[in-house]
């Protein structure tokens, strides 16, 4: 007889704490400067590989919004990110050479180092493509966010992906390192996005914007998930799913309000679409380690030879935080 749907999740979640506990030994200390870390810090975890031109700007954007130690999985990095990385005194460091597609496509690590120091801290896990924007961004840092959502009760805070891109050809301007990438991508979708909900696990499922739109237009519930929920109160009886998309317990999930009101909730500004692209998509398509056998970056590949553009009629031009909730993509909720 088939387990209960509670108890099913429940010893999922505790296989899955259990299997990245296990793979902290893939993991090598490069420089390890954890005994910084103060009881209120916000923490970033971080999985990263030959994003040595982002990392500057990616640094500078966080601790401007308050974060106050990085945790970074470097996966054999090849372009001097480990040798960056590893002397910047906010930031502890780990390598390893083990299978990004075996890891759960880096969860397992990063969830080791969320279990061992994020618990009891805000802990925002992100890509170094990905921009948390949230209500007043512009003017509270970020322990003014997460100070209110501890005090409301809120233990996760959802931010769907907003793909930024340029208006012409993603070669047409060459990304230099330290810029500001919403220099260049400063144009998205501000529609076109289909919602669902996943009912095993309670959070809603998000798809559409310009990649849907470019690269998957015959078959767009195979384009990649929106819906992310980076920021969490962590404990270590929490464990991310799938990515950061959804989490157990089932509760974390529930970001959204069903009875006709709103909870806060951001947006990451995806800064995929550089000159840095094509040269990422053909090596990680090459490496064969993501989602699907790398359908995604197939689609990518493919999209690249026929010369795509994502820019068309609809697009807007990226303003700020209040342009993105008179569009319904975040909401301020009841934050004052």
């Amino acid at each position: 007889m088939p387990l209960p749907a509670r108890l099913r999740r429940r010893a999922e979640r505790q296989w899955l704490i259990a299997r990245a506990i296990n793979r902290r030994r893939a993991l090598t200390p490069v420089s390890d400067r954890t005994d910084q870390i103060r009881k209120r810090d916000i923490l970033a975890f971080v999985t990263q590989r030959n994003e040595r031109v982002r990392l500057p700007y990616f640094l500078e954007y966080y601790r401007n919004l308050g974060v106050r130690h990085f945790l970074f999985v470097d996966n054999a990095s090849t372009d001097g990110s480990t040798e960056y990385l590893k002397v910047q005194p906010d930031v502890s460091l780990w390598q390893t050479r083990a299978s990004y597609k075996q890891s759960r496509f880096g969860m397992d690590w990063l969830g080791w180092l969320l279990f061992r120091y994020g618990h009891n801290h805000w802990c925002l896990t992100v890509d170094p493509d990905e921009f948390l924007i949230y209500p007043h961004c512009d003017t509270r840092p970020l322990t003014a966010l997460t100070d209110w959502l501890s005090d409301s009760g809120h233990r996760s805070f959802p931010a769907m992906l907003l793909d930024m891109y340029p208006k012409g050809n993603l070669d047409d301007e060459t990304y230099r390192e330290g810029q500001n990438p919403f220099e260049i991508a400063c144009w998205f979708d501000p529609a076109n996005y289909s919602i669902r909900k996943n009912n095993y696990l309670g959070n809603l499922w998000v798809q559409g914007g310009p990649r849907t739109r470019a690269f998957f237009p015959y078959n767009p519930q195979s384009g990649p998930a929106l819906n992310k929920i980076p920021l969490v109160r962590w404990n270590r009886r929490f464990t991310y799913y799938s990515s950061t998309h959804m989490l157990l317990p089932r509760s974390l999930n529930q970001v959204f309000d069903e009875d006709g009101g709103e909870m806060a909730s951001g947006c990451l500004l995806h800064a995929k679409f550089l000159s840095t692209f094509a040269k990422k998509s053909t090596e990680e398509l090459d490496r064969g380690q993501h989602y699907g056998n790398s359908q995604e970056y197939r689609a990518y590949h493919a999209g690249l030879q026929q010369g795509v553009r994502l820019w068309c009629s609809e697009s807007r031009r990226f303003r700020d935080w209040r342009q993105l909730e008179d569009l319904g993509l975040i909401s301020s909720g009841n934050w004052p």
